[in-house]
């Protein structure tokens, strides 16, 4: 037991939360210091002292067996993942088989790990009415070719591609890009879709979709999927965009928030069309619902910014003529 650790309680070292956690980041051991506070308390200007006198080392382990970090560009202290021997060391071998990650995989977790450090995200959710969209996709795939370059057969995936780039034109200042130097405000909506392949998922975009019929965006995208799934996609065909699509709905999932893409500023995750009662004018009627919720940049797309973009939206998709004109 040292002098120090004697003047500060005989073996038990008195030092506030703070402190304690102070010194635990700068890799301070507080047997070392002397407390000024109260009964040889160890308190922040001890910390802020032994720093300045240049002492400090390593920094401890955190008591759930985390390590400290640091957040790039802010100086501020996080835990950081543990490592793969502390992870390794929780089981007994031969109950697991480890499977080396592939490129895609560590771009999507290098990506995603990224955004969600580095991008303030907030979400708003709103619930969209889709009963004159599915009575008009009907009419339109009934009237549709079958065959021949003209044939399409639209999804409900195509009307919310159309009316988030239509959304995005309404409302510019969503439709826009976070730099250092300035904002990007883009004059297009090129709006990637979220395609989920064996082990990863490739985000291949829809090129100025705005100007696009439901038909173009529908081929087009059926053409972008089936490619992406045998990882045939030129770079150029998912890379870059203004915004992205996640549609969870085909796997009955209600609502979800999802991570954005960066360089992107929004995210749109799609639930499923569920039947529920809903209260009109004329009373208590059955509907089909459709759960959205939107990611936003807060440094891009403030509030008040993200609640037009999702009204604007929700016009779109459940008046869907007005996608035509």
């Amino acid at each position: 037991m040292t002098a120090m650790q004697q003047a500060n309680g005989g073996g038990r070292i008195l030092a506030s939360p703070l402190a304690r956690r102070l010194a635990s980041q700068a890799g301070l051991d507080l047997a070392r210091l002397s407390g000024s506070g109260p009964h040889g308390r160890i308190i922040k200007r001890d910390i802020d002292a032994a720093l300045k006198a240049g002492e400090g080392g390593a920094p401890q382990e955190a008591a759930a067996g985390q390590e400290i970090a640091t957040v790039a560009g802010t100086g501020a202290a996080m835990p950081a993942a543990m490592s793969d021997a502390k992870i390794l060391a929780l089981y007994d071998k031969g109950t697991y088989e480890i499977i080396p990650h592939d490129k895609m995989r560590k771009v999507i977790a290098e990506r995603l790990t990224i955004a969600k450090q580095t991008i303030p995200h907030y979400y708003l959710s709103i619930d969209c009415r889709l009963d004159e969209l599915l009575r008009a996709r009907e009419r339109m795939n009934a009237a549709a070719p079958k065959e021949g370059p003209r044939a399409y057969k639209l999804s409900v995936n195509d009307f919310i591609i159309k009316a988030m780039a239509l959304a995005l034109q309404e409302v510019p200042a969503a439709n826009a890009t976070w730099t250092e130097s300035g904002m990007l405000r883009h004059k297009y909506s090129d709006v990637g879709v979220a395609v989920a392949i064996e082990g990863g998922l490739f985000t291949p975009v829809i090129r100025q979709a705005e100007i696009k019929s439901l038909s173009e965006i529908s081929n087009e995208m059926r053409d972008l999927a089936e490619r992406a799934r045998k990882r045939r996609l030129a770079p150029h065909e998912y890379q870059g965009g203004t915004t992205s699509i996640s549609n969870l709905g085909m796997y009955g999932i209600k609502s979800f928030d999802a991570v954005i893409n960066p360089p992107h500023a929004t995210i749109l995750a799609v639930g499923a069309g569920q039947r529920r009662p809903i209260v009109t004018d004329a009373g208590v009627e059955p509907a089909t619902v459709m759960a959205v919720t939107l990611s936003c940049d807060h440094r891009v797309v403030d509030g008040a910014t993200g609640a037009e973009l999702l009204a604007a939206f929700k016009a779109f998709i459940e008046d869907p003529v007005r996608m035509l004109v």
